[in-house]
């Protein structure tokens, strides 16, 4: 009985946080960990929240692939490949914790940022690399750090579709590479991947009437979605530590 209900517990927490991701484009993996974390314990719950978001991920890049801006998702490769590869080997290691409650203070301060200086964020090609670069290494780490680079997706221009689709696809290549490295490092077991595989339709779910709402919503008040979803974020990151 127990077991069903942890069972149940992850696929509305999948499904739940997949349509949250789909409208604003980020913050499922930041909602999903804490539950992950009490369900399977902080090891497991990385490699099966990169298993699931791997698949979240790639729904939202599908509903949105008319839109998605391939070139800017390459120059985020760039640096994110690497830097998510170096990341997953330190992962066994790294002070968890710490790391993601100083995601969330960033966070916080993205916003003001946004709201002292609206075009501060955007950044040169060469800088975008190096923001993805930072991204797959905290991603890492910290198991999601989509809202991070949310401010800077938004300062390219992208809105809506454009911008759900291009984010997604940025994490996909970072989801990717961490497994690769997971697997190889045995941290990602038959077990945490079955688990992620297993929520997959759940997340798909989520990802397609999140679309539906998107599609419905005008650009001003996308925006503030986005940024009270980075306030909310960052709360939770900054005050719980993952």
């Amino acid at each position: 009985m127990e077991h069903t209900l942890q069972v149940m517990a992850l696929v509305v927490a999948a499904f739940g946080t997949a349509v949250l991701s789909a409208v604003a484009g980020f913050g499922g993996g930041v909602l999903l960990l804490p539950v992950f974390v009490a369900v399977l314990g902080t090891r497991d719950a990385v490699a099966v929240l990169t298993v699931a978001q791997l698949a979240s991920n790639g729904s939202r890049v599908w509903f949105n692939r008319a839109e998605v801006d391939r070139r800017l998702v390459g120059i985020f490769a760039i640096g994110a490949v690497p830097a998510a590869a170096a990341g997953a080997l330190l992962f066994a290691t790294a002070p968890l914790p710490a790391l993601t409650r100083l995601v969330g203070v960033f966070l916080l301060g993205m916003v003001v940022w946004r709201r002292w200086k609206p075009h501060a964020a955007r950044l040169d090609d060469t800088s975008f690399a190096a923001v993805g670069a930072v991204s797959g290494f905290g991603s890492a780490l910290v198991g999601s750090v989509g809202p991070m680079v949310a401010p800077f997706f938004l300062a390219r221009g992208l809105l809506r579709g454009a911008y759900i689709g291009t984010e997604a696809a940025s994490a996909v290549v970072m989801h990717l590479t961490k497994l690769v490295v997971f697997g190889a490092a045995a941290v990602l077991t038959a077990s945490s991947a079955l688990i992620g595989l297993a929520l997959a339709p759940a997340g798909t779910a989520g990802a397609w009437v999140g679309k539906k709402i998107v599609d419905r919503l005008p650009a001003h008040v996308f925006v503030i979605v986005v940024e009270i979803g980075l306030i909310v974020s960052g709360l939770l990151l900054a005050v719980t530590g993952g």
